[in-house]
């Protein structure tokens, strides 16, 4: 799942510090958690100090949003309003067939992902801007986050598409 929680860094953290008000290093830590956990007891989310789909909308964190399968909550509802089929806010396969589908139809790359460029295709997703697609996009040649010499990269950031800024998250999940 696209998520960020304690432990993991790279831009993505960043991103999410900056708007949390915290120190923005890049690594997810107890500053961060805190402040997340306080932000989604504020604002009526589940206060579990993860940040994922529903967490990214709520802050306006748009670009950070990335549904694939695994992926839940009210956001995946949102998008598969849009997409005609039975909205229950869990993505699973017949919601990633539906996702390439429209993707297909649509000129994007069918690769079952609803991220930024998706979404934006969406009439639903009016937040989702031309500005908010390139913020969510890494330039090529940008180098990642430091990591820790003993941190591995986590597994399922290579699921996410390759310029995605999803690429540059680092560590690992508990």
């Amino acid at each position: 799942m696209s998520i960020l929680k304690k432990g993991l860094a790279g831009t993505p953290v960043k991103i999410l510090q900056e708007k949390l008000g915290v120190p923005a290093d890049g690594r997810f830590g107890p500053q961060t958690e805190e402040a997340l956990k306080a932000y989604q007891k504020e604002h009526g989310l589940s206060t579990d100090g993860i940040a994922g789909p529903d967490t990214f909308a709520s802050l306006g964190l748009y670009e950070l949003v990335l549904l694939k399968v695994g992926s839940s909550g009210e956001t995946v509802k949102k998008l598969q309003s849009a997409l005609g089929i039975a909205a229950d806010g869990k993505f699973g396969a017949g919601t990633a067939k539906a996702v390439k589908t429209y993707q297909a139809a649509n000129g994007l790359e069918a690769d079952g992902f609803a991220g930024p460029a998706t979404l934006a295709k969406l009439a639903v997703f009016t937040e989702i801007t031309p500005a908010v697609i390139s913020k969510s996009q890494i330039d090529p040649g940008a180098a990642p986050a430091p990591q820790a010499p003993d941190e591995k990269p986590v597994a399922d950031a290579a699921d996410a598409p390759p310029k995605s800024i999803w690429a540059t998250i680092k560590g690992f999940f508990s």
